[in-house]
């Protein structure tokens, strides 16, 4: 990394909690539409904020997904 990039530039979620990065993801795309682009339950059956985080806590790569799909909506 360079003296002249600041940490943020490298890492696009670098102060965003998964949180603030799901309730994104929510107002941008909708519950719905979220389910179809990343394919688990807790988007698709009856999905509620406080068990998509724990399931996200829990499961690595279904948090990739979700990071990837954040990023991609940022661009």
């Amino acid at each position: 990394m360079s003296l002249n990039q600041p940490p943020c530039a490298v890492d696009p979620l670098h102060g965003v909690t998964l949180k603030a990065l799901l309730e994104s993801l929510v107002e941008c795309y909708g519950w719905e539409e979220l389910g179809r682009q990343v394919p688990i339950n807790c988007f698709v059956h009856e999905p509620s904020m406080n068990s998509s985080l724990k399931f996200l806590r829990r499961t690595p790569w279904a948090r990739a997904k979700v990071e990837a799909l954040y990023i991609a909506s940022q661009r």
